[in-house]
């Protein structure tokens, strides 16, 4: 695929078009979040998941190639030197991360965590799988962090935490369709413990009381993580914080739905009705923001802290003010849009 040309284009309207679509198809949980953001916030956020969903599909989707990783890992280098590839994600992504700051070491972290997807790698312990979710879910976190203005260490660190309780609910939902895939991510010292022979699992898996009590201690892990993730939201710029907020109880709400199918995340796929989503939202919108105890970085996930630490930015102007009569229009016209995608939200299918 040709690089465009050396002048470090920007997305335009149709491709950050094809980057809400994107969203919109590939998460659905994700995309009822989105729209409490800002709409400059919003769209960057979209570009960001389009190249995020586009890694994915890549390396897991119906054709994937041997060398998904290392053709990605191009398209990355490209982006970040502000010649991306002809691709909207790829005009998006550079835009953004040249927009914001990210160093290239979070998106570059993501890949790694795909290629672990990839090898088919399975994880030991707790530690192992944080490691892995620290990639593929609390540096997209990390991003998300910079899209909304904020860069300070302990906001980093939340953001990570978020990502990974995230990811921790996905693997608990997903357990059956990994396993049919060929993939096992739940930790084997747990289902040693727990009477279960990994190999023999993933060769036919099904679901029992063994399994429900190791789903169990990972949404219980991923539970005391979204817990920890509540004093980053706080950190954030207000206008961002519902948005956060809603995507963390709507994902821990998947968590609640796994433990009302008895935990079989086997025979059956835990979802999230659309009207639950919706008064989740409302929830999210009304909730206060409360600044509590933080802490540093899981060890698994300090290198992306550092990784922003070390990466200097220059941050944009500030945002028009108030007497921008301009600016003031296009908010009411983004607050019209947003009410309006929350009442088809609650027509919408489960996801």
């Amino acid at each position: 695929m040709p690089l465009s040309s050396p002048d470090r284009p920007r997305a335009g309207p149709a491709d950050h078009a094809a980057c809400r679509a994107a969203i919109r198809g590939g998460s659905r949980s994700f995309y009822a979040a989105s729209w409490l953001l800002p709409r400059a916030v919003r769209r960057d956020a979209y570009g960001l998941y389009a190249f995020c969903r586009l890694s994915d599909d890549a390396v897991d989707g119906p054709r994937a190639r041997a060398d998904a990783v290392e053709r990605l890992r191009l398209r990355l280098a490209a982006a970040c030197a502000g010649r991306p590839f002809d691709d909207p994600a790829d005009r998006a992504l550079a835009e953004v991360l040249d927009r914001h700051g990210i160093p290239p070491a979070l998106p570059a972290a993501l890949l790694d965590g795909l290629a672990w997807d990839a090898a088919g790698r399975r994880y030991r312990d707790l530690s192992d799988l944080v490691a892995y979710a620290s990639r593929v879910a609390g540096a997209v976190g990390a991003m998300m962090t910079l899209v909304m203005g904020e860069r300070s260490p302990e906001a980093l660190a939340r953001a990570c935490d978020l990502g990974i309780a995230m990811q921790f609910t996905n693997i608990a939902r997903d357990v059956g369709e990994d396993a049919r895939a060929g993939r096992l991510y739940l930790p084997e010292a747990w289902l040693r413990e727990a009477g279960l022979d990994p190999d023999a699992f993933l060769a036919r898996p099904a679901p029992s009381p063994a399994l429900a009590a190791v789903l169990t201690r990972l949404l219980r892990a991923a539970d005391l993580l979204y817990a920890r993730s509540e004093a980053g939201i706080a950190l954030l710029p207000a206008p961002c914080r519902p948005a956060v907020r809603a995507a963390r109880l709507i994902y821990a709400e998947i968590g609640r739905a796994v433990e009302r199918n008895g935990h079989d995340s086997v025979t059956s796929r835990a979802r999230v009705a659309g009207a639950r989503k919706g008064r989740l939202l409302a929830r999210a919108a009304a909730t206060p923001s409360r600044r509590a105890a933080g802490g540093p970085a899981l060890p698994e996930a300090a290198f992306l802290v550092e990784a922003v630490a070390a990466h200097p930015f220059a941050p944009p102007p500030p945002d028009p003010a108030w007497w921008d009569l301009g600016h003031k229009a296009v908010r009411l016209l983004d607050l019209i849009e947003v009410l309006r995608e929350r009442e088809s939200l609650g027509d919408a299918a489960p996801s």
